[in-house]
């Protein structure tokens, strides 16, 4: 059985969807902070069984000890914590409290049940360095003043100084580009709040005409002033995990970081795109000057995860906005 945390979230939730299709047993616990038990019972209308869930903070340690004493845990995938660069420099404590000690608390856990095979879910601004060819030998960035990026960079570490002290650890962590897209046919994806923290679900907003218009920061050292990002279909990020995690199981010992990374695109041309698939111009104005440190690019290949697991994106960005895109129509009724 496979513990996958924050299971509820978009991303979680497409996880245990895609592990359920491929035959395994999945558990779920998620805080309910940015989910919904909705998301519970279309899991489990769509695969037609009984997905079991339990509503706690991971934080709880004594908590999350009871759910690996109750169920029989073979690996985790951690997927729970807070993850916007804007909303970190606002809420810094919040966010290093959050991230940093879900995974000391669920590490602890593993540790105390001897569940040892873990895939940790980061993303491509843990280098704290702006690049379109971020590598995995590249040095982190310790300096990068952001406290989403300080947050994952101590996770990182955390990680990495536990397996070195048990050599039964068998850890993937996989630094994530930015996740767009929809499940098959519509039937699960991203649902969107109405003030959402993203750029596509606020321009798919205003592709359906529920927002008149965003702010587009143009201060980047880009050909066309907007920040350039890897976007990845979130069918791609789960056929990684899940390889990732076979390929954990064929390991003594590991503790490896894979970049996952989709087509690099500015987000002006993003709205572009995504301009064309609603039948909608996607109105924009000035925002207001942003005096943080913001990555100009973020993007790499994923020529490691290829050559250890034989990962390659099979989706283009446009089929992930249009996979959205028609799951947003189609809830657009009941929101």
């Amino acid at each position: 059985m496979i513990l996958v945390t924050g299971g509820l979230g978009f991303l979680g939730s497409h996880i245990a969807l895609s592990l359920l299709a491929q035959g395994q047993e999945v558990i779920i616990v998620d805080n309910l902070s940015n989910s919904n038990l909705q998301i519970l019972e279309r899991l489990e209308y769509i695969s037609g069984m009984y997905v079991p869930f339990v509503k706690i903070d991971i934080r709880n340690t004594p908590a999350l000890n009871k759910v690996f004493e109750q169920f029989s845990i073979s690996a985790v995938i951690h997927t729970a914590g807070f993850k916007s660069l804007e909303e970190s420099v606002l809420k810094p404590l919040e966010y290093y409290n959050d991230n940093v000690s879900c995974i000391m608390s669920l590490m602890r856990a593993m540790q105390r049940t001897g569940v040892r095979t873990l895939v940790h879910l980061s993303s491509l601004a843990v280098y704290g360095t702006s690049a379109t060819d971020l590598t995995e030998n590249l040095a982190f960035n310790y300096a990068y003043p952001n406290p989403y990026v300080k947050s994952q960079q101590m996770i990182e570490d955390i990680i990495r100084d536990t397996a070195l002290t048990d050599n039964e650890w068998k850890i993937a962590i996989l630094r994530l580009g930015n996740i767009a897209g929809a499940f098959e046919h519509a039937v699960l994806g991203e649902f969107i709040t109405p003030l959402p923290k993203n750029i596509v679900p606020l321009a798919m907003q205003v592709g359906a005409m529920q927002r008149e218009f965003i702010e587009l920061r143009k201060q980047a050292n880009t050909a066309d002033q907007t920040t350039e990002r890897s976007f990845l279909h979130v069918l791609d990020a789960c056929k990684a995990i899940f390889l990732a995690l076979n390929w954990l199981h064929t390991q003594e010992h590991a503790c490896e970081a894979f970049n996952i990374s989709g087509e690099l695109i500015s987000m002006q041309k993003l709205l572009d795109l995504i301009a064309e698939i609603t039948h909608n111009p996607i109105k924009t104005i000035a925002a207001p000057y942003y005096p943080s440190a913001e990555f100009d690019q973020l993007g790499s290949q994923s020529n490691k995860a290829e050559q250890y697991f034989h990962w390659v994106p099979e989706h283009s960005l446009r089929k992930a906005l249009e996979d959205e895109w028609r799951f947003y129509q189609t809830t657009l009724g009941s929101q």
